[in-house]
C-alpha cells in the first residue's frame, strides 16, 4: 500500500512515522516550504533516541525513515496513492481543497481519508464528489504512541472503503473503534467537554493545573489530566473544535473565556512552549503565576 500524508504538522508527521513502520511508503507534504523535510529530520531525532534507548536498532530506523518522502506538491504526494490521510488544520474549505487536488492523480479505487477531530465526513465526501472513498481516520496524538484509531463512516460511506479502512488499522497495530458521523464523533465530543470543565474550574480558583490534572490521573486513572492534555493537542485547536459543537450541539460546548484570552495571547500550549504549563524539550512545569 503507498500512502500519501498531507500535512506535516504534529500530527502528519507522527502519522508519517507510523505508516512508514508499518512498511507502506509515505509521500509527506506540507504547503509550508522546507515543513516536510523538517518532519522527516524530526522523526529521525526521534529514532535516534530510541536506538540510543535500545528500543529498536539502526538498521530499523533507517528503513523506517527510507520510507519517508517529502513531497513538492498534492499532486506528486498522491501520485498512484492507495491512501490519501489529510491532516491539515480544522477548516473545512482547506480540507475540501486538498483532498479535490489529491484525487486527481490518486488511483481511482484511493480510500480519500481526513484526520479531522469534528469536521463532519458526508460533507467532505459530497463536497469532493467522492462519497463512498471518504472516510474519517482520527488518529490521536502522539500517533506513534497511542493505540486508538477512531474510524468515522460518512452517510454515504462505501461498506468496502470501511472494510479496507479497518484492514489499514491493524497493519499499523492499532486498535479501531467505527462511529457514526455526528458533530464530534465519539472521542472529540467527550474529551472536549472534559477539558472545558477543567477550564471553567482553573478560571474560577477551584485548584490549581497541577491540582485539577492530578485528580483525574489518581482519582480516574487517566494517563494525562485534561489541562497537560489541553497544552499537547494546542489550545487553538481545542478552541476551534469547541466552538464548532457550540454551533452544532449547544451551549454546553460554549468555550470558556480563559481559553479565549490565552490562544489570543498566543499561549497554545507546548507548540508554543507555554499553556496551562511551561513547556521545555518537552517537559512540563506548573507556571509560576498559576
Amino acid at each position: 500500500m503507498r500512502v500519501a500524508v498531507l500535512g506535516a504538522g504534529t500530527m502528519g508527521q507522527g502519522i508519517a512515522q507510523v505508516t512508514a513502520a508499518a512498511g507502506f511508503p509515505t509521500m509527506l507534504f506540507d504547503k509550508l516550504e522546507g515543513r516536510a523535510e523538517s518532519a522527516k529530520a524530526a522523526i529521525g531525532a526521534q529514532l535516534e533516541k530510541l536506538v540510543q534507548k535500545g528500543k529498536t536498532t539502526t538498521e530499523a530506523s533507517r528503513t523506517l525513515l527510507d520510507g519517508i518522502t517529502p513531497s513538492q506538491s498534492i499532486e506528486s504526494a498522491s501520485e498512484g496513492a492507495d491512501l490519501v490521510i489529510e491532516a491539515a488544520p480544522e477548516w473545512m474549505a482547506l480540507k475540501v481543497e486538498i483532498l479535490t487536488a489529491a484525487k486527481k492523480t490518486a488511483k481511482p479505487d484511493a480510500i480519500l481519508a481526513s484526520n479531522t477531530s469534528s469536521l463532519s465526513i458526508t460533507e467532505i465526501g459530497r463536497s469532493i464528489d467522492e462519497d463512498s472513498r471518504v472516510i474519517g481516520l482520527h488518529f490521536f496524538n502522539p500517533p506513534p504512541v497511542m493505540e486508538l484509531l477512531e474510524v468515522v463512516r460518512g452517510l454515504k460511506t462505501s461498506k468496502a472503503t470501511i472494510e479496507r479502512a479497518l484492514s489499514f488499522a491493524t497493519a499499523i497495530k492499532k486498535t479501531s473503534i467505527v462511529v457514526r458521523d455526528m458533530p464530534g464523533f465519539a472521542t472529540s465530543r467527550l474529551g472536549v467537554i472534559l477539558g472545558a470543565e477543567a477550564i471553567r474550574m482553573l478560571e474560577s480558583g477551584v485548584a490549581s493545573a497541577s491540582d485539577i490534572d492530578r485528580a483525574m490521573e489518581l482519582g480516574y486513572r487517566h494517563p494525562m489530566g485534561p489541562l497537560k492534555l489541553t497544552d499537547l493537542v494546542g489550545l487553538d485547536v481545542r478552541l476551534s473544535i469547541l466552538e464548532h459543537l457550540q454551533k452544532e450541539l449547544g451551549e454546553q460546548f460554549r468555550p470558556p473565556p480563559l481559553l479565549r484570552q490565552m490562544v489570543r495571547a498566543g499561549k497554545l500550549g507546548k507548540k508554543s512552549g507555554e499553556g496551562f504549563y511551561v513547556w521545555k524539550d518537552g517537559v512540563a512545569t506548573e507556571r509560576k503565576d498559576a
